[in-house]
């Protein structure tokens, strides 16, 4: 007569381990979606990555959701109307801190998004003011008097590219001649036609390698000595610099010093602990697929995961994966409460 209790009682146990685990993956939604820039930008390709190994990871499936600009999809992504979004380091300082807490020279063109949360931090990107090749201009110092391209109005991002390089020597716009342009390539192609002396750019593109072809060229180098990081990290944080070994890129001519900013995966602080986990998990577990997706994802890394750096405060779920991980240390806990106290 014991054996039939038994039986009843295993088949009880399983079926409570089965609603069990079946409550636990309700928990997550059948689908989450990652906003991005518009198809064949970097970000579009990082969100796409993301996508893909999440997707992969089980059930629930990841897509990305492309918009005309971050300025554009960020309010989503604050009320919860998407997910997870992909964004550099300083848009996502001036959206998180917003323009009535942080202008930068009386600028701050993004919403204010008090609601975001940083989820992971992945790849820099880098970029500085490209000259021609025979130019006599050795160093971000010899720029004062000359002509630079700027205003940007339809790459609003480019300007403080260029306001924070100026920062970089001690100097603001007063010190060059402004070159007006309305966008990136635009600056690019006015150095190429002789109206300007130099103009930014990302580092990598194919924009760059096109002016190459045409006329030569060669990426300014900034100061990288520790009094002009200090000017850097002042002038708008979430910019940092680092140095480029000569020709690993078109243009890097000799060890060149840059401006660099991080690409963020973002969600918002509604998000459940269950979906943040599972997603970071899958990111986390899969990272060196990640590589041969894209090159953005070369240095997308765990070790680069956690930064005392960062300019938004980490999501709860992602702070408890990361002491698990133990990457979370006293300086990152410090960063977190200074970051949180902002925007409770």
């Amino acid at each position: 007569m014991r054996t039939p209790k038994v039986r009843t009682l295993s088949t009880a146990i399983l079926t409570l381990l089965l609603t069990i685990g079946s409550a636990a993956a309700q928990k997550l939604p059948a689908s989450t979606a990652i906003g991005t820039n518009p198809a064949g930008t970097a970000f579009y390709a990082v969100g796409a990555g993301l996508a893909k190994m999440i997707s992969t990871a089980g059930s629930m499936q990841s897509t990305v959701q492309p918009y005309t600009g971050s300025s554009t999809f960020l309010p989503l992504l604050d009320s919860g109307e998407i997910d997870f979004g992909i964004v550099n380091a300083v848009e996502m300082n001036l959206g998180f801190q917003g323009p009535a807490r942080l202008k930068i020279s009386g600028k701050n063109p993004l919403p204010h998004v008090p609601n975001t949360r940083l989820i992971m931090r992945g790849s820099p990107l880098s970029v500085s003011l490209v000259v021609r090749k025979d130019a006599p201009m050795k160093t971000i110092h010899d720029v004062k008097g000359m002509r630079v391209t700027g205003e940007y109005p339809a790459n609003i991002a480019i300007w403080f590219h260029v306001y924070t390089e100026l920062a970089n020597a001690g100097m603001t716009w007063n010190d060059v001649k402004v070159v007006p342009v309305p966008a990136v390539n635009d600056g690019v192609d006015a150095l190429v036609q002789g109206r300007a002396d130099a103009a930014n750019h990302a580092i990598g593109v194919a924009k760059v390698k096109e002016a190459d072809a045409a006329i030569g060229v060669r990426y300014l180098p900034l100061d990288c000595s520790t009094a002009g990081d200090a000017r850097v990290r002042k002038a708008v944080p979430g910019y940092y610099l680092i140095t480029l070994k000569s020709a690993s890129f078109t243009g890097i001519v000799g060890d060149t010093c840059v401006l660099a900013y991080d690409i963020y995966l973002v969600g918002h602080k509604g998000l459940s602990n269950d979906l943040v986990t599972y997603s970071l998990k899958a990111i986390w577990d899969n990272i060196e697929k990640l590589p041969p997706l894209n090159p953005q994802f070369q240095e997308w890394t765990r070790e680069r995961a956690v930064s005392s750096d960062v300019t938004i405060p980490y999501h709860p779920a992602a702070v408890q994966f990361f002491k698990e991980k133990n990457l979370w240390n006293p300086k990152m806990e410090e960063t977190q409460k200074r970051l949180l106290a902002m925007n409770p």
